[in-house]
């Protein structure tokens, strides 16, 4: 068999970083991780390409050459995903495709052209499926209720990638959340329980990265890292500390993980002795209401301020995820989420408009009440949503554009980098590693931020600040302007994309001579 693994391109979006990697000349921000590992279920015997359409063009001989095309897509991928579809149809080449967007509840957005379908994870359903597409009588759809033993998940298949085009490698430790916020799918996809993998599993996949000559930043992909506390800090953190210290901290390690990690000063202190110093965290909204409308339990009756200046006071960079939108919003949360985001020095600070999930709690619900719309981007970050919000839509489109416009202007951006570095106390074990690609960067992005973009005055009070005040973190200021840079281009499509959906939802007005 020869196979093809075709990862489909990411819209341009917040979360792809894709202006600020032109600094470091990177293409993409993370590999296809789950394409990689299914990679690594196929037999050995069968031939193995991988298409990554955030790095490369897909040709037609690329098709040409396939017996099967294996894809996998997130939502917000989809059209570039149809695409190959499409190309596949027209060529004659079968397609297996898997992953978040081809399963349970996306149907309504046509798979009939699909050949072979994967609804669930790959453990379990791949020797099932492989041996049907052996012998020719592979099925439509391969689905199972079960979760599977993720220690039956093997080393992802690196030798398919180029390392030197990705930003970051990635791991995948655990799946599933222990919570069941409304609007969320992961429970659905991976559980309840969270799984997870052996201390051995977790070196073997460091040791491969270290192997193939990587000496960057890794990405612990799951949803939320310490959803199993326990096994973390007595098995998995001590064995990657140990690791990492034999290897000469080769690595530095981010993650997501739930606000609930404040509470934790052990585990924090671990984490950061492990090399982790960074990790993602869904505050999603300052409002106590919206919180407990959406079942937010870790985040709820609690000082979320507080709880995120503690995590980086012990070393922790936090990136955030807000969500506007939900019915408990008042008008007021669009400054709200300005005030929050601006005090608590979360630079990276994602904010989407609330989606509905096929399948999820929240979905349901707006089923009931007739609020859906069709389909919807899976791109929380483009301003659209797929059901009718209660503050209504022109009401949600400018308050969105309003928090955009704002908390990646210039003069808030670089305020927010000093107010997050004097809470940030780092510990000081990582190591940065000067190189001559990081002066090329620091040279491209001084012209662009210092001397062409809007906002030259604040970026080099910036750079005076960060030189005089605090020093060793130059470096990591300086990551974070240019990704500010990247936040800003993405803001103005956003911004003009928004225009268009007001003007769309305004009524229409009577000529000027006719008004009575």
């Amino acid at each position: 068999m020869k196979t093809l693994l075709v990862y489909p391109r990411y819209p341009d979006t917040f979360w792809s970083f894709r202006h600020a990697l032109k600094f470091i000349f990177k293409k993409a921000t993370f590999p296809p991780l789950g394409l990689l590992t299914v990679a690594a279920m196929l037999p050995k015997e069968w031939e193995k390409r991988l298409v990554d359409l955030n790095i490369t063009s897909l040709t037609d001989a690329d098709l040409k050459w396939a017996d099967y095309v294996f894809l996998s897509a997130m939502v917000a991928q989809q059209n570039s995903a149809q695409e190959v579809i499409d190309r596949c149809k027209k060529l004659g080449t079968k397609v297996v495709a898997g992953g978040p967007f081809f399963g349970r509840g996306y149907e309504s957005f046509g798979f009939d052209d699909i050949d072979h379908l994967v609804f669930s994870e790959a453990e379990d359903i791949m020797p099932v499926l492989l041996e049907d597409l052996e012998k020719g009588c592979a099925k439509h759809i391969y689905a199972s209720e079960e979760f599977p033993d993720m220690k039956k998940t093997p080393v992802p298949l690196w030798s398919l990638i180029n390392k030197k085009k990705y930003q970051s490698m990635t791991i995948q430790y655990s799946r599933g959340c222990p919570f069941n916020c409304e609007f969320c799918d992961i429970v659905i996809l991976n559980g309840h329980k969270p799984r997870t993998k052996d201390k051995s599993q977790v070196i073997a996949e460091l040791d491969a990265l270290y192997d193939m000559g990587w000496r960057a930043g890794v990405f612990f992909v799951d949803d939320n890292f310490i959803g199993n506390k326990r096994k973390l800090k007595s098995e998995i953190l001590p064995a990657i500390i140990e690791w990492m210290q034999e290897k000469h901290r080769p690595f530095s390690f981010f993650t997501e993980a739930s606000i609930n990690l404040a509470d934790d000063e052990e585990l924090m202190r671990l984490m950061v002795e492990a090399g982790f110093d960074c990790v993602f965290v869904g505050i999603e909204s300052p409002s106590e209401e919206s919180l407990v409308e959406c079942n937010k339990l870790p985040n709820k009756n609690r000082d979320l301020l507080a709880s995120v200046k503690k995590i980086q006071n012990y070393g922790l960079q936090v990136q955030g995820g807000f969500i506007v939108g939900f019915d408990s919003d008042p008008v007021s949360i669009f400054k709200s989420q300005i005030d929050f985001i601006q005090k608590s020095g979360i630079v990276t600070a994602m904010v989407g408009v609330l989606m509905a999930p096929p399948e999820t709690r929240l979905y349901k619900r707006l089923k009931q009440q007739n609020r859906l719309l069709p389909k919807g981007s899976g791109d929380n970050t483009d301003g659209s949503t797929n059901f009718i919000p209660i503050m209504g839509r022109e009401t949600l489109a400018r308050g969105y554009k309003h928090v955009v416009d704002t908390i990646y202007a210039p003069k808030q951006y670089y305020e927010r980098i000093k107010t997050f570095l004097k809470e940030y106390k780092p510990s000081g074990k990582g190591r940065f590693k000067l190189s001559i690609i990081h002066l090329i960067a620091l040279i491209r992005s001084t012209w662009a931020l210092g001397f062409k973009e809007r906002g030259r005055i604040d970026y080099w009070r910036l750079v005076a600040w960060t030189l005089l005040r605090k020093p060793k973190t130059f470096p990591l200021s300086m990551t974070l302007a240019v990704q500010g840079f990247h936040f800003r281009k993405v803001a103005d499509k956003v911004r003009i994309s928004l225009a268009g959906d007001i003007r769309s939802l305004e009524p229409a007005r009577e000529p000027v001579g006719k008004r009575k």
